[in-house]
Order: structure tokens, then C-alpha cells, then sequence
């Protein structure tokens, strides 16, 4: 069920940007691509995806488009404190619960009974959301188990919280990002920049995000993993497990645990992945998500003599 009090501009006969609002004057900015392929096939769930913290909607693009082009209708969106999403008033913290709360909210910019996609932060608050309300037909876990290794947080801290003066320039930023992304072979253009950079009022290029979450929300967040791990216990849907072979935020200790947790999850590792594994090998990584959910949800012939929309 769409969101009624949501607003849209259109931007394509298959793509629009939506808001949709939460409460304490929060807005929610999303993307949905509708079905563009396979009108005469049926039984296409559709896919909601769910960014890690620091990112945007944006990095799921890719993935988007394909998801679109095989019929699924898809939804994806700035959390909040996000791109273009709002940011928390002062005096209101960054709390888990929020979180939880707006992937709920962003469940009703699709049909009942979505595939949840989620990677790293929107994966967790997907298996809370999933545990309490049961919303989601099936999950994709991005490089996220229910424990995680205390380094790789540290290391990503460490880079976020690295210039808090900003950068002079799209440039200086392309830079810094090639330095910790070493393996990735492009460097960012300033198109590809826009929606990760905000220029403030001293004229300097900050993080689109609010620094406020690494103290209020990811710095406390390691007593979570006790409550994740028993929510995770109970998920009964179908679930996939994405992981990188290089990434230092998930390992075979928390693989192994997370599958004692889900005997019945599938693992698939992309070996030259790091904890980014839909920017570092999105053909493989979606390939991988396709294959999914071929496999849990067959297509259905459409009836004889009906006509496409």
C-alpha cells in the first residue's frame, strides 16, 4: 500500500523520486522504479533496499535498474539523517528504534510481502523490522551478520571522522576515497560525488550525513548484537547472505554463527568484495540477488490471451 500523504515528481515513465513523512517533522526522500519488462510474466515480488550507514539510496542505482528491467517494482530511500532526507531536531537522538520504525514506513511504498535487500546497517534494522511485524517475504543480507568484528567498525569510524573540516573540492574528496578504497579501480566524478558531498556555509564539502549518528547511534551500538542475534533466531522466510571475501566486518566466526542462527540461509561470497560489495562487484552482487529470487519465486506463465499493460 503507497503511502497516501507521500509526493512524487516523476522523472522517467519508469523512475520517481517520492517523499514520505514520519513523525517529528521527518521527511523521507525515495526512489521507486516501477515494473519496465516481462509484462507477459507474473509472480515478480517486489524489492525493497535498504543502504548502510554513510550511504545513500543512490548506491543501490545499479542494482535498481536491473531489478526494474526484470519486472520487480522497487523502492529505495535516504535514511534519515541522509542525502536528501531529513536530519533529526536537536534534543532528538539517533536511536535504533527510529531506524526500525522508517523501514517499516518505507514497506508501505510497496505491495504487501516485499523481498527486503539490506546492506550493513539497513540490513540489521531489516531483521528487526522482520522479527516484530514479519513484513518481508524474504531477506538479502548485505555483508551484515547479527555480530560483527569490533576492527572493521573501528576502521570505517576511523575514515568517517577522518576530516571534519571537509574538503576544498570534489577532487580532494575523489582522492581520499581512492586512498581507502584502493582495489576499486575508478575514482569518483563529481556527478558521482553530488549526492555523497554537501557544500555548507563556509564553502567547504562535508558528508551528506549527519555527524551526529556516530556518537548518538554507531558508537553505542555494539550492545545491540545480543538483541539482533535473537530476533535473527526466529526469521522463517527464505534469506540470502552476500559477503565480501575481503571484508573486515564480517568473518567466518560471524558467517558461522549467523548461520546457526538461519540453518536454512544460503551464503554467497564474492572473494574480491570488501564490506562495500555492491560498489566494488555490483554485476556479480546482483547477479547473485537475481539468481535468489528466481529460485524462491518461480515465474508464473500469464493466462492465455491476456494483454500486457
Amino acid at each position: 500500500m503507497v503511502n497516501p500523504a507521500a509526493s512524487a515528481m516523476s522523472l522517467s515513465p519508469q523512475t520517481e523520486t517520492t517523499a514520505f513523512d514520519r513523525p517529528a517533522g521527518i521527511r523521507l526522500v525515495g526512489e521507486r522504479s516501477g515494473r519496465s519488462g516481462r509484462h507477459d510474466q507474473a509472480n515478480r515480488p517486489s524489492v525493497l533496499l535498504a543502504h548502510g550507514f554513510g550511504q545513500t539510496r543512490q548506491s543501490w542505482s545499479a542494482t535498481q535498474a536491473r531489478l526494474a528491467s526484470d519486472g520487480h517494482d522497487t523502492f529505495s530511500w535516504d535514511m534519515r539523517g541522509h542525502g536528501q532526507s531529513s536530519r533529526n531536531a536537536t534534543g532528538h537522538r539517533y536511536d535504533v528504534e527510529d531506524f526500525v520504525d522508517d523501514v517499516v514506513a518505507a514497506s508501505d511504498q510497496l505491495a504487501p510481502g516485499a523481498v527486503l535487500i539490506g546492506a550493513s546497517m539497513g540490513g540489521l534494522t531489516g531483521l528487526m523490522a522482520q522479527a516484530r511485524h514479519r513484513l518481508f517475504s524474504a531477506l538479502v543480507l548485505v555483508d551484515v551478520t547479527p555480530h560483527w568484528e569490533a576492527a572493521g567498525v573501528q576502521r570505517i569510524q576511523s575514515f568517517m571522522t577522518a576530516f571534519p573540516e571537509g574538503f576544498d573540492s570534489y577532487e580532494h574528496a575523489a582522492s581520499v576515497i581512492a586512498s581507502y578504497l584502493p582495489h576499486r579501480r575508478e575514482r569518483k566524478t563529481p556527478a558521482q560525488l553530488s549526492h555523497l558531498l554537501r557544500r555548507e556555509a563556509d564553502g567547504r564539502l562535508r558528508w551528506h550525513w549527519d555527524p551526529r549518528m556516530l556518537e548518538e547511534f554507531v558508537n553505542h551500538s555494539e550492545h545491540l548484537q545480543d538483541a539482533i542475534a535473537e530476533a535473527t533466531r526466529g526469521i522463517s522466510v527464505p534469506v540470502l547472505l552476500v559477503s565480501g571475501g575481503r571484508s573486515d566486518l564480517v568473518s567466518e566466526r560471524t558467517i558461522r554463527h549467523f548461520r546457526e542462527l538461519v540453518p536454512h540461509a544460503r551464503h554467497v561470497q564474492l572473494p574480491e568484495a570488501t564490506h562495500m560489495v555492491a560498489g566494488d562487484d555490483n554485476n556479480a552482487f546482483t547477479d547473485a540477488v537475481l539468481d535468489f529470487l528466481s529460485a524462491q519465486f518461480p515465474l508464473t506463465p500469464a493466462k492465455a490471451g491476456a494483454v500486457p499493460e
